[in-house]
């Protein structure tokens, strides 16, 4: 079998974890990687070409696929770009900055034919996972906690855009809030949000947010706590079902090491991003509707009511 051959746009915090997953994963190749600063491109692996602007990359490199890792404000030009020469996309969450840029990618994707998978990487979680197996056969899911906090900075490392609300899209609503929504998703699947509550700092960054959602037939519902301020991490799942049962999921279970788990969390993205340019899936997550969620967040903030339109279903 013919491995896809990936090129990597981006060599941020994250990077790592790609590099490790294309190594360790068996199911595809690194054949290119792309980034603006020299001494990231210096420390990149030695066997693969080295780009400084990915539109060289699309046009000089023989790949099928890229991963893009790139600040925020750059996931929508640089996917489309991707997706406008032929090439399967999967891109670090959020999908965009702005749902109308989310949308486009979107139409571009079906109309090229081309695969769109946004990485939500704690979908791959193994307590989560492990959380949902557990749960799969017993009552109805009646409420959902999803808790999301961390201190920013020393996440961030290098890349300061994240504290820059013009490149990141916003703060932790629009940075982690992807991921947390993803989670109610998967769990709940379509929601829609009914309150939220936006804490800013004095240049106006969003570092703590705590969202309510509800599923269409409001039989379950949601809260999503954000924080960018908590020292340490803690990043958690919680249900409660029908029959009274309480269940959760710790995702930092069992990896003491500072971001551990998102060792074998890419891992799954990389997988899963493979087995939909196969075929053995035919789509993957969506991060269209994640977008949509955090914009109707922002709007609450703006408006304290739910703006019409606000539901966000399965395209």
């Amino acid at each position: 079998m013919t491995l896809p051959r990936i090129g990597l746009i981006g060599l941020g915090v994250i990077s790592r974890f790609y590099l490790a997953a294309l190594e360790s994963a068996g199911c595809a190749r690194l054949v290119a990687v792309c980034d603006t600063d020299e001494d990231r491109l210096a420390a990149a692996p030695a066997h693969v070409p080295r780009y400084r602007d990915h539109r060289e990359l699309l046009r000089a490199a023989d790949l099928d696929a890229v991963v893009v890792n790139v600040p925020n404000d750059l996931h929508y030009p640089v996917c489309r770009d991707a997706l406008a020469a032929g090439r399967a996309v999967c891109v670090e969450k959020p999908l965009a900055t702005h749902p109308h840029d989310g949308h486009h990618l979107a139409r571009l994707s079906r109309q090229r034919g081309t695969v769109l998978f946004t990485s939500f990487h704690r979908r791959y979680n193994r307590e989560v996972d492990a959380l949902r197996r557990r749960i799969a056969s017993g009552a109805p899911i009646v409420s959902l906690t999803v808790r999301y906090e961390e201190t920013i900075e020393e996440h961030a490392g290098r890349d300061r855009w994240y504290l820059d609300p013009e490149r990141c899209g916003g703060g932790c609503v629009a940075d982690n809030g992807p991921n947390a929504f993803d989670l109610v998703r998967l769990f709940l699947g379509d929601v829609r949000v009914t309150e939220a509550t936006v804490h800013r700092d004095a240049r106006g960054v969003d570092r703590q947010a705590q969202v309510l959602l509800a599923a269409p037939s409001g039989a379950a519902a949601a809260r999503v706590v954000l924080d960018w301020s908590r020292p340490g991490e803690r990043k958690t799942v919680e249900v409660r079902l029908a029959d009274g049962t309480v269940d959760r999921a710790d995702m930092l279970a069992g990896h003491p090491e500072f971001k551990g788990s998102l060792w074998h969390e890419y891992v799954g993205v990389l997988r899963d991003f493979t087995d939909v340019l196969s075929g053995r899936r035919t789509n993957g997550p969506d991060g269209l509707a994640a977008l949509e969620l955090v914009a109707a967040t922002y709007a609450y903030e703006r408006l304290g009511r739910p703006r019409a339109g606000q539901e966000v279903r399965h395209p």
